[in-house]
């Protein structure tokens, strides 16, 4: 079997994997997403499985945090028959400071229940545990300094826990590695293997000169790590026309018969035809995903990548793999039969409950409330793109009174930029409209005004479909279900990219979604009736 990378596509953040037994997890960040922490187990690590998330309502409230606040970088880890989840809540994403939160909750099956989340610090975000061979546990983590005339990723900090008060012990902490020359070290991760601490740290920023160094040390002793001569370990920064770019943040595992892998976050860049394929390095609309590299050792014990530092984007799977079986497709069609929504779901910083809106009996009712732009009242259920190419179909039954309600499809990055189609009401004719509006670093652009297609006496619902094709996007209408009219806007992909927001915003970390919304900014709550849903990839550039 061969790994094909990237090994989960769409919005895929920060991997942290572990094996137990015969079974490999991964935990990737959501940040303001809801449920928080995506699970995925595998046992040969070519096909995944989605597992319930871990972060539900008693252990996550994010209501108010920023576009790419929330869950920065979980770690999962396994000690004492126990997984232990270590997780960052960010509640500042721009400027001097970060006002992070760390918590760590645990569960004796993967699966849940976990337990009421338990707060460690503050100190800096992508805090992991380390599980040393003497049964003492620490804290490893990037340590944020506001202070403006020091730079801002001040190394990373080792503070021991003890298991027995449950509590870190803050008098232990100290600053074990300052990383190298690139700076902005994090991500940190740390392992014993035959003698050796090895640290693990991205490095370079979550762009372009992302990468991931190594260093290691005898001791846990301050400042003990010595980097690896042969740093990077992984990155593209050099290799502009690798398939793969922005490797870098990840977690080391190892196969039952002693095999090496590297898990990394990734992304895949596209350009438009008028565009340099180096400046503009692209843009990556699914934003960043995981992928998983070969690992060897070489006989002075540092360990590098099959293929180089740049990776490969087909790689030998472990010889002791166990096949698994997992969806051949990622395609989605739900209508909304059970009363619970199902694990591609997701809301924005808090979960689905009656003010949102109901599901089951064969609809999505959701309740309008406020903009696209609130980070505090929204009715939105989403998933992510997971294809440069693909369709995206619903049916909406709504009935608006008032321009201020409105309800349809959305493709979505963050609340600055987003677009959607949707039927709404047009005072001046008395009618309800089909409208297309986009939201582009918080300039909304209605595109159809006093073209706005009409929707028909007695016609109860309106079919609307996204069609997603790499560098545009656009949306359909029909009344029927069967004939179709394409809106006359094409939109630039490249509005939902992590490479564009970067441009004008310090939160740049999620990736686009598809999904459902219903905004009433009157406050009279009208309410959208949504009938089903259908995601479908269609062959484009990944293949």
């Amino acid at each position: 079997m061969k790994i094909t990378n990237p090994v989960l596509t769409g919005f895929h953040a920060d991997p942290s994997m572990i094996r137990v037994k015969d079974t490999y997890y991964i935990a990737n960040s959501t940040f303001e997403w809801f449920p928080g922490i995506r699970l995925h187990e595998s046992k040969d690590m070519v096909h995944w499985n989605t597992l319930p998330y871990p972060l539900g309502a008693e252990q996550l409230d994010m209501r108010g945090d920023p576009a790419s606040g929330g869950v920065w970088a979980p770690d999962l880890s396994y000690a004492d028959g126990r997984f232990w989840i270590v997780y960052s809540d960010v509640h500042i994403v721009n400027g001097a400071f970060k006002d992070v939160v760390n918590y760590l909750t645990t569960a004796e099956d993967i699966r849940g229940p976990w337990s009421k989340p338990l707060r460690l610090n503050g100190v800096g975000f992508d805090a992991s545990l380390f599980h040393d061979d003497d049964g003492r546990k620490y804290l490893v983590q990037q340590t944020w300094d506001h202070r403006e005339y020091k730079h801002q990723f001040h190394g990373i900090t080792l503070t021991e826990f003890d298991t027995a008060t449950m509590r870190l012990k803050p008098e232990t902490a100290r600053t074990i590695w300052m990383g190298d020359d690139v700076k902005l070290v994090e991500g940190p991760h740390l392992y014993k293997i035959n003698g050796w601490y090895y640290l693990f740290c991205a490095e370079g920023g979550t762009v372009w000169t992302h990468q991931e160094s190594v260093a290691r040390s005898r001791t846990l002793d301050e400042l003990s790590f010595e980097a690896s001569p042969t740093n990077p370990f992984i990155t593209n920064f050099d290799i502009p026309g690798s398939y793969l770019q922005k490797q870098g943040h990840g977690a080391l595992v190892d196969t039952p018969s002693g095999e090496w892998y590297y898990a990394s976050l990734c992304g895949r860049p596209w350009h438009h035809e008028t565009e340099s394929f180096t400046d503009p390095r692209g843009w990556c609309t699914l934003g960043r995903e995981t992928s998983i590299q070969k690992v060897e050792w070489a006989e002075d014990g540092w360990p590098y990548i099959v293929g180089g530092h740049g990776g490969e984007r087909y790689v030998e799977a472990p010889k002791d793999a166990i096949e698994t079986v997992a969806p051949a497709s990622r395609d989605q069609h739900d209508e909304f039969d059970a009363d619970v929504l199902g694990l591609d779901w997701n809301t924005l910083r808090v979960p689905f409950d009656e003010k949102m809106g109901s599901v089951g009996g064969g609809s999505l009712k959701l309740i309008g409330q406020g903009s696209l732009c609130n980070t505090f009242d929204l009715s939105l259920v989403a998933r992510r793109w997971q294809a440069f190419d693909f369709d995206a179909e619903t049916c909406v039954a709504f009935d608006p009174k008032t321009y201020q309600a409105m309800a349809g499809l959305t493709n979505y990055y963050n609340d600055q930029h987003w677009s959607w189609a949707f039927v709404t009401y047009d005072e001046d004719r008395k009618c309800r409209v089909i409208e297309v509006a986009q939201n582009d670093r918080n300039n909304y652009t209605s595109f159809l005004r006093e073209n706005a297609v009409v929707v028909p006496e007695g016609v109860d619902r309106v079919w609307l479909r996204a069609k997603v094709r790499t560098q545009w996007y656009a949306y359909e209408y029909s009344f029927d279900g069967e004939t179709w009219t394409e809106l006359p806007v094409r939109l630039d992909a490249r509005i939902l990219s992590d490479d564009y927001v970067n441009q004008t915003y310090g939160g740049f970390f999620t990736g686009a979604f598809v999904g459902l919304a219903a905004v009433d900014y009157s406050g009279y709550g009208e309410v959208a009736t949504f009938d089903h849903f259908d995601y479908r990839e269609i062959s484009g550039m990944e293949d």
